[in-house]
């Protein structure tokens, strides 16, 4: 394939990365409201969370089992077919939530989470790879940051857009499982739609993964090993940080916000990371270090903030939408975190394992002020992780993925595997919350996981060479 033929097979791959971003984030707004409407504990509530992320375990696991004994069944069906699988798969585990709601059973709703995250499995393990590698191998890092950074406008517009349809057009003024109703069945026929237009589009074959590889000999590279803890680690804190941020928004130390008014403000989180995505994706381009690249990145990091800024001005009141924004002097201290996560990226100079530990430990940083301070600093501090956030995911990737050749696609399915951590360790966060009776002390648990996450950055992505000579094929 030429390199001119990539543009419309990653613009499609864009839009996918867009909707399993928006649908992932949807739990965040949905957690306190199934908390509400049916009572539960902050575990109990945890387990949308573990219901979801448990799939990308048991999927993954299946899809490598199944890999190491008859060859990768992506090789085999192709990437076009993985995909309209997948997002079939999420358009009927969106159209679940019409009976789950129904017959009012929260193990329903989590039966119908597990449907949805088995299709957002089937799309990561393929289009993340495929979208790293619609190019030359040294901007990987690039590429994945631009579809991830996509991923950050679905995650971004969620939280707007689920707390208006939830709780103000589909609501009768009271929480009621009723409103999650109509919401789902419009996310669920989205995913149909992209099928059929994934459907009708060309996406190339990337020749190197031609042939079809058996056995586990992918486990024998120790920086995939290490990665694959990593992605654990980075999911499971960035979930559990998620999971809580609108519980951790109500505390009267902090900000005292209801559900409507703290799923306002999960957008600022989220579009944190959709600018340091965008960002990254300038940084770790092919473009030279200089002003020209500086400036783009510069002009990027405004022109998002102000997609975030407006977004989150938007109001719905009686059928009727207007515009309430904030005052600047309310978000200043959010505009001097997107000061310093700028300043982050040219520290690291577009280098992906500098640049990923410096991410890593402004987020522990963030943490440790999160938990140790109270009102507005500890509260944009909260919302400033998601920038700090941004490329961990692509960078973590990306790194665990070198030169794996021939069992990238294996690899990839060990790293989507291991997006368990999204169902485990916010688990372990509400445990925590509920034998302490303080969530905001909670939050220790996720640091602990950005400290291994560092830890990668510095040392464990190094690759260590192998003796290719006992290597099938």
């Amino acid at each position: 394939m030429q390199p001119n033929n990539y543009r419309k097979p990653f613009i499609t791959i864009t839009f996918l990365f867009f909707m399993w971003g928006f649908i992932t984030v949807m739990n965040d707004v949905l957690i306190p409201h199934l908390k509400s409407a049916f009572a539960l504990s902050y575990l109990q509530a945890s387990l949308v969370q573990s219901a979801f992320f448990g799939a990308f375990f048991f999927i993954s696991l299946f899809y490598f089992l199944i890999s190491i004994s008859t060859g990768d069944p992506i090789v085999r069906i192709g990437y076009k077919n993985a995909i309209i699988i997948g997002l079939v798969l999420c358009g009927l585990g969106c159209a679940l939530f019409y009976p789950a709601a129904q017959f009012q059973k929260y193990g329903f709703f989590l039966g119908a989470l597990f449907v949805l995250a088995s299709g957002v499995t089937i799309l990561q393990i393929a289009a993340n790879p495929y979208a790293a590698r619609l190019g030359p191998p040294e901007t990987e890092s690039s590429r994945l940051n631009l579809a991830q950074g996509f991923n950050s406008v679905g995650t971004t517009l969620a939280p707007v857009v689920g707390a208006i349809l939830i709780y103000k057009v589909f609501s009768d003024g009271a929480i009621t499982i009723d409103s999650l109703k109509a919401p789902y069945l419009i996310f669920g026929s989205t995913f149909i739609l992209l099928a059929l237009l994934v459907k009708s589009v060309y996406l190339p074959k990337i020749t190197e993964e031609e042939s079809i590889e058996t056995g586990a000999y992918v486990l024998k590279y120790r920086h995939l090993m290490l990665g694959m803890i990593a992605i654990f680690c980075y999911v499971g804190g960035e979930v559990a940080i998620g999971s809580f941020l609108i519980n951790f928004f109500k505390l009267g130390t902090i900000m005292g916000f209801e559900e409507a008014e703290g799923s306002k403000f999960l957008s600022f989180y989220w579009g944190g990371a959709m600018i340091g995505r965008f960002l990254g994706s300038v940084s770790m381009g092919s473009m030279a270090n200089g002003l020209k690249k500086y400036a783009l990145m510069a002009a990027l990091s405004v022109g998002s903030f102000l997609f975030i800024y407006l977004l989150t001005g938007v109001k719905h009141d009686g059928g009727t939408f207007y515009f309430d924004l904030l005052p600047f002097s309310e978000i200043s201290l959010f505009l001097l975190f997107l000061v310093i996560n700028y300043l982050a990226f040219f520290i690291g100079r577009g280098n992906p394992a500098r640049t990923l530990s410096i991410f890593a430990a402004s987020v522990i940083a963030l943490l440790l002020i999160m938990i140790s301070t109270n009102g507005a600093i500890a509260f944009w501090s909260a919302i400033a992780i998601g920038a700090f956030n941004s490329i961990l995911w692509s960078n973590i990737f990306t790194l665990a993925i070198k030169d794996l050749g021939k069992y990238t696609s294996q690899g990839s399915s060990l790293l989507v595997m291991m997006i368990v951590g999204g169902a485990i360790v916010p688990a372990i966060q509400g445990w925590a919350a509920d034998v302490t009776g303080n969530i905001q002390l909670s939050f220790i648990v996720p640091m602990l996981c950005y400290v291994y996450v560092l830890s990668y950055g510095l040392w464990g992505h190094r690759v260590v060479p192998i003796n290719e000579s006992t290597a099938p094929g």
